[in-house]
């Protein structure tokens, strides 16, 4: 009798936890948005500055306000005259312009140069591969870069991959838009043309193949 009423006892505690964690839970979560590139041309492309890229920021004349900075996951910097600076999403050049019009505060006509040592750059600039790629992963666009280059960089398709079937997502207006691809013919048949120009922010999808 007393085992009956333990096991009822835990299935009543259980029905109660199964309510609660039901009626905390969010049914679904709002879809990532996907940041459009500022660039739509491979001979227009500029850096842009990203979160974890080491910043050299040269003050001509104040060396103690110059020095080797590392963007903060927020976009920012702190220097010693300044504590947050959004750097961000800007050119060096644009950082320059824009440092030397937060130091005028400080300092007579400042003169800014910036330059990047280590090259990171927001995440709407990277181009991402996923799937069937042999390491998929993030990588930095560099200007004129082509699907060849992206593929030699993750080290090309799996065994188990569709490379003709494979597609490239790209936002384009505001818009997001797909384009196929035929990696396979790419870069296991030699097919040149079926290299095409890659673009900041672009995504590739590569599938698993039905056998």
């Amino acid at each position: 009798m007393e085992k009956h009423f333990t096991n009822k006892t835990s299935i009543f505690v259980m029905l109660i936890l199964a309510q609660f964690i039901t009626g905390c839970s969010s049914p679904t979560l709002p879809s990532a948005t996907i940041h459009s590139s500022n660039t739509t041309d491979a001979s227009s492309y500029r850096y842009l500055i990203g979160a974890g890229d080491v910043l050299n920021i040269f003050v001509w004349r104040n060396p103690e306000v110059s020095g080797t900075f590392i963007v903060r996951p927020d976009g920012m910097i702190t220097t010693s005259l300044v504590e947050d600076i959004p750097v961000s999403g800007k050119t060096p050049t644009e950082l320059a312009r824009s440092i030397e019009g937060i130091l005028s505060t400080y300092l007579k006509e400042p003169i800014v140069t910036v330059t990047v040592n280590n090259f990171i750059g927001p995440f709407s600039e990277q181009i991402r591969v996923i799937g069937e790629a042999s390491q998929p992963m993030a990588i930095n666009y560099t200007q004129n870069m082509t699907l060849l280059d992206v593929m030699i960089v993750v080290g090309g398709l799996t065994e188990f991959a569709a490379g003709n079937n494979a597609v490239i997502v790209r936002i384009e207006n505001g818009i997001q838009k797909q384009y196929g691809i035929y990696i396979e013919d790419l870069i296991k048949g030699g097919k040149i043309k079926a290299n095409v120009d890659m673009l900041p922010g672009d995504i590739i999808i590569i599938p698993e193949a039905w056998f």
